[in-house]
């Protein structure tokens, strides 16, 4: 009987350690997936916590650009400010489509992943808050360099057309001025000739005893001077009279030292307005 009763307890003590193996199987799978849970939930939030960090460092980024654009701004005139601007710019637009991709990739990942975060979930639509804000200010800040664009544009055309005619009326002033002084230098011509009696009358200036009284006479003859200035003219002659008519009184004709005449004129002006022709005869 005490055989009997021994070997019972010892299979009762058989099957308890194998209840226990069994539990304790159990118990480690349990914990094995609920780790691999928590590493696959570790991953998925380490992954949409750099996505945000990237959004944010985008933000940062076209906000620092803004600024650049916004001191550039106020002397647009200025080729490197230009220049600044429009790589500011292009750069915001960029920065601002990728901000765009990488929220809606966060929308994507947060709607797919195991993970319920509501905080998370309005983390993200703050993000994309503050990116349409940013959108608005960038429309806004287009709107006016476009505007200065405009403006600048237009300064730059009206001073192209002024300076056309600046050129225009300095060429045409040019054109009177030579014009007036033409017209000047015509109105203080003079001419004279001297010579002998045959000389003259060859040339046709003197006939029958009349000076200029044909129009046929050889003008070319004739020697131009300015009356302003061509005050003293020689004759190379010990004998000279004049032929043409001027006034008395407006000059004086005399010999130099070596007894050669010689015309003094003492006023041009009444000396020239009978004619403007002065014809002396030599011998």
């Amino acid at each position: 009987m005490k055989k009997i009763l021994l070997f019972a307890c010892c299979a009762l003590g058989l099957s308890a350690c194998n209840m226990t193996g069994e539990k304790q199987d159990a118990v480690q799978q349990e914990r094995d997936s609920l780790q691999r849970i928590i590493n696959e939930k570790d991953i998925e939030l380490d992954d949409i916590l750099s996505t945000f960090n990237e959004v944010q460092e985008g933000i940062r980024r076209i906000n620092e650009a803004e600024g650049r654009v916004t001191i550039a701004e106020g002397n647009p005139e200025s080729a490197s400010s230009r220049e600044v601007i429009h790589e500011n710019m292009e750069f915001i637009q960029q920065a601002m489509q990728q901000n765009r991709e990488m929220i809606a990739q966060l929308q994507e990942k947060l709607k797919n992943s195991s993970i319920r975060a509501t905080k998370m979930q309005k983390t993200i639509e703050n993000l994309q808050s503050q990116i349409e804000a940013q959108a608005a200010r960038i429309q806004e800040l287009e709107a006016s360099l476009a505007e200065k664009d405009a403006l600048i544009e237009a300064q730059g055309n009206a001073i192209a057309g002024l300076s056309n005619d600046v050129a225009s009326l300095t060429e045409e002033n040019k054109q009177k001025a030579e014009k007036v002084q033409q017209q000047d230098k015509e109105l203080n011509s003079a001419w004279f000739v001297f010579g002998t009696k045959s000389e003259l009358k060859e040339q046709k200036i003197l006939a029958k005893g009349d000076v200029l009284k044909s129009d046929d006479f050889n003008k070319d003859y004739f020697t131009k001077i300015d009356i302003r200035y061509d005050k003293d003219l020689k004759f190379y002659s010990k004998s000279a009279q004049l032929l043409s008519t001027h006034p008395a009184g407006t000059y004086q004709l005399a010999k130099d030292n070596q007894g050669q005449y010689e015309l003094h004129i003492t006023d041009p002006q009444k000396f020239w307005s009978v004619s403007k022709y002065l014809v002396v005869l030599v011998k």
